[in-house]
């Protein structure tokens, strides 16, 4: 298997991916404009984040994928480094995909001395996703998400 930042050619299926999440988890129809305009962005602009894509060794089509966005917390002088889009094949799940990604990601974040931990948001109901999280070591946390969308 490879895991791989994903390249710019990655983008269409990475935004084709998010769709199918968004729908999946969410029942959300998400606009085909909007999102491969967002991937593409994300993959043309680093300093926004990154995406890493997973190959199967049998070669052939990508079969999961997940963002990474940074945050930066001043109360620990680093940065957090968010996971987000996770998608995997319905094919493929169950089968290590995203836990070869998260090690990917564990490694990189090493690598790197101003990142301090790496966080993901879970639909609340989404309990084989959260069994896995769970078992890669990660806790739930005390805070609840809140946003304000900005209607433009």
């Amino acid at each position: 298997m490879t895991v791989r930042t994903a390249s710019v050619q990655d983008a269409e299926l990475i935004a084709r991916f998010n769709q199918a999440m968004a729908m999946e988890t969410e029942s959300k129809a998400l606009d085909w404009g909007t999102i491969s305009a967002g991937v593409e962005r994300m993959v043309r602009n680093p300093e926004l984040g990154f995406y890493l894509v997973f190959e199967p060794d049998t070669g052939g089509q990508i079969t999961g994928c997940l963002g990474i966005t940074f945050e930066w917390s001043d109360w620990r002088n680093g940065l957090f480094w968010w996971i987000q889009s996770v998608y995997v094949s319905p094919d493929s799940r169950e089968q290590g995909v995203f836990t070869a990604m998260y090690h990917e990601v564990q490694k990189l974040a090493r690598e790197i001395p101003d990142v301090i931990g790496i966080r993901l948001y879970a639909e609340r109901d989404n309990q084989r996703a959260l069994r896995t999280y769970f078992s890669l070591g990660m806790h739930e946390t005390d805070y609840k998400l809140l946003e304000h969308l900005i209607d433009h």
